[in-house]
């Protein structure tokens, strides 16, 4: 029989399969990639035996633990769980802190079901810091760079093209800017994190010699960026990516626009491209205040004509008018400014090929 495990860098990486046996309250507050929600008690049994752990101390609320997950519920349990088992022969279960709930799983898996499942050490809680002491010692020791430049310069393809490359913004879901927001919600806070940080730690073990990052604000979206993670940022090299304005122009148009409309058809239907307008008007509304009145109620009007346009003929090209205005007007002073402030940390400056090849090569060590 396989024995209980502590290996926690090897569940990560192999991608091994997990059961959490933690209620779905508790799961749903952030996980594991992968990891499947098969709990000893729901949210309402934990919540009576917590009250009665408070009250009455541990043995009763064991006893009524046993009480309330009984006949037909532990039956119907037990056999989740033995299906998950069989399915998965090289897995494991955790609870909370790797304690009474998971021993509990096991031992009616062994005795009711005939199978001999083991169990992850410190559970839930022990996995969790570990993979958040991934993110503190990467940010600590490890070789970041950075990958800044004006908005639309394709700085995630930049990313997608190099192997050492860590999408931040594909892992939360989310492009970063005002306009970010996708047809699909965001993963929590806690899956945020702990995506980043197997990836991190997949991407040591495959011996990356650099990490490559976006220049990100410390939130995407509602991701927030992990502190020490964040602080390295403020002070690793940079590489700043350019692209002529046009290009700029013809990218947003197709991220944000093309591409974001088909992904709420994808998403809703027939409801698709009303709720993209929704977004899309919405985007602008947060940030009026900061373009001032007239210049919003400027842009709001073509935004309108353009996805009246869109919605008639399917032609695009009106929304050319307000992303110029947005960039020259909004995102293009901001970013110049940022340029200026970052300008010592900058190693190197040009289009989109000339950074994939000098990130390369600063990997290689033959940095120029």
């Amino acid at each position: 029989m396989r024995g209980d495990t502590d290996n926690f860098a090897e569940l990560f990486l192999d991608d091994v399969p997990m059961m959490d046996a933690r209620a779905p309250v508790e799961f749903a507050k952030g996980a594991f990639p992968g990891v499947v929600n098969l709990p000893l008690m729901n949210d309402l049994e934990r919540q009576k035996v917590g009250t009665c752990y408070k009250q009455q101390g541990q043995q009763a609320a064991i006893e009524l633990g046993h009480r309330l997950v009984s006949g037909q519920v532990k039956a119907e349990r037990i056999q989740a769980w033995a299906d998950f088992a069989r399915n998965n022969p090289q897995g494991y279960i955790y609870c909370f802190r790797g304690g009474l709930r998971s021993q509990l799983v096991q031992q009616w898996l062994k005795t009711e079901a005939g199978i001999d499942y083991p169990r992850v050490t410190g559970g839930y809680k022990a996995m969790r810091h570990f993979l958040l002491e991934t993110i503190e010692r990467a940010a600590a020791h490890d070789n970041f760079v950075l990958v800044g430049g004006m908005t639309g310069t394709g700085k995630t393809e930049v990313l997608a093209r190099l192997e050492d490359g860590v999408d931040l913004e594909g892992i939360a879901n989310h492009r970063g800017s005002s306009f970010g927001k996708r047809a699909t919600p965001q993963p929590v806070q806690i899956d945020f994190e702990n995506a980043l940080a197997i990836r991190l730690l997949k991407m040591q073990k495959a011996g990356a010699r650099q990490f490559v990052l976006e220049d990100e604000a410390r939130l995407v979206g509602r991701c927030s960026i992990p502190l020490p993670l964040f602080q390295g940022m403020q002070h690793y090299p940079l590489v700043w990516l350019e692209d002529s304005f046009d290009g700029r122009v013809d990218r947003i148009l197709k991220d944000y626009v093309i591409d974001l409309c088909a992904e709420f058809i994808t998403e809703f239907g027939d409801e698709g491209f009303t709720a993209f307008a929704e977004r899309l008007q919405q985007s602008l509304v947060n940030i009026s205040k900061r373009l001032g009145g007239e210049c919003y109620t400027r842009l709001a009007a073509i935004m309108d004509q353009a996805l009246a346009e869109q919605a008639s003929t399917g032609s695009v090209d009106l929304h050319r008018g307000w992303i110029e205005a947005l960039l020259r007007q909004y995102y293009d002073p901001m970013y110049a400014y940022q340029r200026e402030n970052k300008a010592a940390r900058i190693e190197f400056a040009g289009e989109q090929n000339a950074v994939v090849e000098f990130l390369r090569e600063r990997a290689a060590g033959h940095q120029h």
